[in-house]
C-alpha cells in the first residue's frame, strides 16, 4: 500500500534500519492526528462530509493494518520528516479507494512540522506514563528490601577504602529517595507533551490553515486524542526549539544513570562468592558461563548498565540536534523525537527486567555483612572520639593499627575494671 512519495523516501534514503514500523504508539497516534484534522477540516467547512467520512473509516481502518508492511521509511531521513507525513497520507488515502487525496485532503490545512511535532508529543506523553509506571513498581520492591535489609550492619566504601558502620539499607534508601525525585521530574515535565502546534504549519506562521480551522484544531484533537492539549505560548518558537524534548531526554538520562550506578553498585557488593565482597546475593535466573560450571554472573544489572550506554548515547545526540537547529525550523526534531521514544522504551523495559528478575530475590549475606561491620576502620572512628582526630593520628603513626587497636582495647577494659 505504499504510494510514489513513500517509495521514493524508501529508494533514496533508507540508511539506519530504524523504520517508522518500528514505532507502532506513533503510528496510532499520527492515525488520531490525521483524523483530528479532518475532523476541524469539516467543522471549519473546508472539507466535504462525503470526504470528511471516507478519512475517519480510513483512520479506523489504518489502525488494523500490518505496519511493517506498510510503513517502511527510514525515520531518520532528511526533510524534517517529510517521508513519514507523506507515507501516512498516502496510507490513508489508499484506503479511501482514492476518494480522498493525499496532500489536498488528508494533509489539508498541515504541514509535516505541525503534523508530527504534535504526534511526538502525544505518543511521548503516554510513552513517560509507562515509564512512571515501571519506576514506581521498583520503588515498591525497593521498599521491601529496605525493611528487609535495615536491621543488618555492614561496612560503608569511601574512595574504595574501610568507612564506618553502616545499615544494608542505606544504600537502598538512597536509590529509593533518588528514584522518587526522577518520579516527580518526569511527572511535571509530562505537561511539555501536551503543548503542539497543530495549526500553525510549517513556522509558526499559520500560512496554508486558514483561520476556521485553526479555531477548531485544538478542540478536534482533544475530542480524538484525550488529551488535555494545548498551544505553545509561541508558533515560532515551536518551531525552532525543540528544547522541551530535550528536557524531558535530560531527566530520562539522569533516570537512566542513577539506575545504572545502583546496578554497578549490586555487581561489586554480590562478587565472589569467595574472593569477592559477596554482601548480597542475586537471583541466578540463567547459566553464568558456558565454561565454569555452577557461576552465577550478575546479567540483569549487567543488562541495566549496557540499556545506559544506548540512552546516554542517543541523549547526546538529542542535545546536538538541538543545537544544530538552523533559522526559523529546527529540521531535526524528528530525530529527537525517535530517539527520545527509543531511550524511555528501553529504559522502561530495563527496568520492569531489572526490578522483575532481580531486585525481587537480591538477598543479604548477614554474616559476611556483620564480619566487616566489625572490622578495623569502624573502631578507629570510634576511639578518635576519644582521643581526638590529632592524636589518634600520631598514636598509629607510632604504634602502626594493629597496635593502636590493642591499646585502646586494653584501655576500655581497665575503665570497665576500675568502675
Amino acid at each position: 500500500m505504499c504510494g510514489e512519495q513513500t517509495k521514493l523516501t524508501v529508494e533514496n534514503m533508507s540508511f539506519s534500519g530504524v523504520v517508522l514500523a518500528d514505532f507502532p504508539e506513533y503510528i496510532h497516534t499520527l492515525i488520531q492526528v490525521k483524523e483530528a484534522c479532518a475532523l476541524a477540516n469539516y467543522r471549519a467547512g473546508i472539507l466535504e462530509e462525503e470526504v470528511f467520512l471516507e478519512i475517519v473509516k480510513a483512520c479506523r481502518k489504518a489502525k488494523e493494518l500490518s505496519y511493517a508492511e506498510n510503513f517502511p521509511v527510514d525515520v531518520f531521513h532528511g526533510g524534517g520528516g517529510i517521508g513519514i507525513n507523506m507515507n501516512i497520507n498516502e496510507v490513508l488515502a489508499e484506503l479511501t479507494d482514492q476518494k480522498a487525496d493525499p496532500v489536498d485532503h488528508i494533509n489539508r490545512s498541515q504541514s509535516t512540522s505541525d503534523v508530527c511535532h504534535t504526534a511526538l508529543r502525544i505518543t511521548l506523553y503516554g510513552m513517560l506514563e509507562d515509564l512512571a509506571g515501571a519506576l514506581e513498581d521498583f520503588m515498591a520492591v525497593m521498599q521491601e528490601k529496605v525493611r528487609e535489609f535495615g536491621s543488618i550492619q555492614t561496612i560503608a566504601r569511601t574512595c574504595w577504602q574501610d568507612g564506618m558502620q553502616i545499615p544494608v539499607d542505606s544504600l537502598w534508601k538512597g536509590v529509593l529517595a533518588s528514584a522518587g525525585r526522577s518520579r516527580e521530574k518526569l511527572e511535571s515535565l509530562k505537561s511539555l507533551m501536551e503543548q503542539v502546534n497543530l495549526g500553525w504549519t510549517v513556522v509558526g506562521t499559520g500560512t496554508g490553515a486558514p483561520d476556521a480551522y485553526r479555531e477548531q484544531i485544538i478542540d478536534a484533537l482533544r475530542d480524538v486524542t484525550k488529551r488535555n492539549v494545548s498551544w505553545w505560548d509561541s508558533p515560532y518558537d515551536a518551531a525552532q526549539n525543540p528544547d522541551d524534548l530535550a528536557r524531558v531526554s535530560t531527566e530520562v538520562s539522569i533516570l537512566s544513570a542513577l539506575m545504572s550506578k545502583f546496578s554497578r553498585d549490586l555487581r561489586l557488593l554480590c562478587s565472589g562468592p569467595e574472593t569477592g565482597l559477596a554482601e548480597l546475593t542475586v537471583p541466578p535466573v540463567q547459566k553464568g558461563s558456558s565454561f565454569f560450571p555452577g557461576k552465577v554472573n550478575p546479567v540483569v544489572p549487567e543488562m541495566m548498565i549496557q540499556c545506559n550506554f544506548l540512552v546516554q548515547g542517543n541523549h547526546g545526540v538529542i542535545l546536538e540536534a538541538l543545537e544544530s537547529g538552523e533559522m526559523h525550523l529546527n529540521i531535526w526534531e524528528e530525530m529527537m523525537g525517535f530517539l527520545l521514544m527509543q531511550n524511555i522504551r528501553r529504559l522502561t523495559k530495563a527496568i520492569h527486567l531489572f526490578t522483575e528478575k532481580c531486585i525481587v530475590g537480591v538477598t543479604c549475606n548477614s554474616l559476611v555483612c556483620r564480619q566487616y561491620a566489625m572490622s578495623s576502620i569502624p573502631l578507629v572512628v570510634r576511639y578518635k572520639e576519644v582521643y581526638g582526630y590529632q592524636k589518634a593520628s600520631r598514636m598509629i603513626g607510632q604504634m602502626g593499627l594493629e597496635k593502636f587497636l590493642k591499646h585502646c582495647r586494653q584501655q576500655e577494659s581497665q575503665t570497665a575494671e576500675n568502675k
